[in-house]
């Protein structure tokens, strides 16, 4: 993703088992990490302790065997953090968040934002309640502790009735595990089971690593509770239309999960393929920018019948780019991040396929780079359309101003990234490429927010809960 300007987001986990679960959720964790590199945690409970460890930086680092160990728990629930909310260089602020209330020992994991958490804080502020992080997770707490109600699932139904936007979560006490999805169903949550035990996942790749079996994703609006006696659901709110993220599919997921219903890489190999129709090209070679447009530059090669090659060879110990909150630190990582192969790309017609355009920094600096190896035209093919929108439902997103495509034409675009030719997808492609075109949540694109966004709502800059 160009800039890695739009960035996701978090990957949540949690497992209701018997024997010791760290191993599991921290592999699960693992083959989360893409969806958020800030910092990790994972909260256990044994029958008698709840113990927590959590760390900045990635799953593998926080994680030392000697501090898995130290953990001990028959179900867990685990984070992987990405800021759009709370400093993201604060270990408060990692999830998951546990706490001490009248009703025992509450933790809870987050992917989403909550559109109306500055009015909810406020509020809660105004009337005594003291806040430990800047997150907006920490607000479903307050609300779930605040409540009379005699269960925590009936907690849980209070405070979800009380916010608004993204929000796909797991609680724990120290009996139950309960997941939720909110009823527009932004972000995704799957549903698998491994040797008698229970998994609530983001994506079902977390479910491949430990060789579970994935029975289904939750429903939007589902409330699915864990506990001794088995699963339990519930349709707590229905009735909204579906806002499925598109992102999810266009870049955030992994190509092997299955989202919102369908393999991601079938997804991208068709928008790949939708592109070449949409923007045809004589050309030498299709190129992708590693490794999230992998699929859509496959898509395109296949329909255009240009030989794919991997053009640039990317350097999988930096890290994503988007881990480094802020311009210049991007900017660095990018330099080191992407190595061109000199002897696909001298003297020939290049396409480039990425997944977005957010900014245009990167995009421009890649074109420099495959002009500077030799290559004879550059040709860039954009497998979404232009961003002109911030998003305000769990992805850390520049503001409007930020975004090249609000404030240049697309030739203009094209002629500062130095290409050659650029094109990109449509709304209608995009609808196109997916089972359930009027399900997804296209703002982003389009500026028709699913819900009403409160004059106050930032979007959610450099800082998901």
């Amino acid at each position: 993703m160009e800039d890695r300007g739009f960035h996701e987001e978090c990957g949540i986990v949690g497992v209701f088992g018997h024997g010791n679960v760290v191993d599991l959720i921290y592999y699960a964790l693992y083959a989360l990490q893409h969806r958020g590199q800030e910092g990790a945690g994972i909260v256990v409970h044994n029958g008698t302790k709840t113990r927590v460890h959590r760390g900045l930086g990635l799953v593998s680092d926080i994680f030392t065997e000697s501090q898995r160990r130290a953990l001990n728990g028959r179900m867990g629930i685990g984070h992987n953090r990405y800021a759009t909310t709370g400093k993201a260089t604060k270990l408060r602020n990692v999830q998951p968040i546990l706490v001490d209330y009248k009703g025992g020992k509450l933790a809870i994991a987050h992917n989403g934002n909550l559109t109306n958490a500055k009015e909810l804080r406020r509020r809660m502020e105004r009337a005594g309640s003291i806040f430990q992080t800047t997150t907006d997770s920490e607000i479903v707490l307050h609300l779930v502790a605040r409540s009379k109600a005699p269960t925590l699932p009936e907690r849980l139904l209070e405070a979800v009735d009380a916010v608004e936007g993204a929000m796909s979560c797991l609680v724990m006490n120290e009996k139950q595990i309960i997941g939720y999805r909110d009823p527009r169903g932004f972000r995704p949550l799957a549903l698998g089971s491994y040797d008698g035990m229970h998994i609530l996942a983001s994506e079902s790749c977390a479910l491949d690593i430990l060789g579970a079996h994935f029975i289904r994703e939750i429903e939007p609006g589902e409330m699915i509770v864990l506990d001794a006696d088995g699963i339990h659901s519930r349709m707590v709110r229905t009735g909204r239309q579906h806002s499925f993220c598109m992102f999810e599919q266009i870049y955030f997921s992994r190509p092997d999960s299955h989202v919102f219903g369908e393999s991601v890489n079938a997804v991208r190999r068709e928008l790949g393929r939708l592109l070449a129709r949409r923007h045809p090209v004589d050309a030498d070679v299709v190129i992708a920018v590693p490794d999230s447009s992998n699929s859509a530059a496959l898509g395109y090669a296949d329909e255009s019948e240009i030989p794919f090659e991997l053009g640039l060879i990317r350097n999988h110990y930096v890290g994503r780019t988007f881990i480094r909150p802020g311009q210049r630190s991007r900017v660095d990582a990018v330099r080191v991040k992407f190595n061109p192969v000199v002897e696909i790309l001298e003297g020939r017609r290049i396409v480039v396929v990425d997944d977005s355009i957010v900014r245009g920094t990167t995009s421009r600096q890649l074109v420099r780079l495959l002009r500077k190896t030799g290559a004879k035209e550059v040709h860039f093919r954009v497998s979404s359309p232009a961003i002109q929108n911030p998003c305000y439902y769990g992805i850390d997103t520049p503001r409007k101003v930020e975004l090249i495509r609000s404030r240049m034409r697309v030739e203009e675009i094209c002629s500062y990234i130095g290409a050659d030719s650029l094109g990109y997808l449509t709304t209608e492609d995009l609808r196109a490429a997916v089972k359930a075109p009027q399900s997804y949540c296209l703002a982003c694109f389009t500026g028709e927010y699913p819900t009403s966004i409160p004059q106050e709502a930032d979007p959610l800059v450099f800082d998901v809960d």
